[in-house]
């Protein structure tokens, strides 16, 4: 069901009310990540940056993609000073 809203100032910026019940409905709280296209302007939940990752990994090592791409070199610093 659409709900229509005015678009108000706010200071410099444009903003909308969004009642309650569509809040409560939608699961929206404090932030949201919001798109824009052409006619469109998209509110939604934030995704943590590292989402899936533990996944992706687990997945990488299952089928033994998980190997530095660059050999290991070693330095004088290395060598002199860092302790094991």
């Amino acid at each position: 069901m659409a709900t229509k809203a005015r678009i108000i100032r706010l200071g410099n910026s444009r903003g909308i009310r969004i009642p309650k019940p569509l809040l409560e409905q939608s699961g929206l709280e404090d932030a949201v990540e919001i798109t824009a296209t052409p006619g469109k302007i998209l509110l939604q939940k934030p995704t943590h940056p590292r989402e899936g990752w533990d996944a992706d990994f687990a997945a990488m090592a299952e089928t033994s993609d998980d190997a530095l791409l660059d050999k290991p070199i070693s330095t004088e610093w290395d060598d002199a000073e860092w302790m094991w």
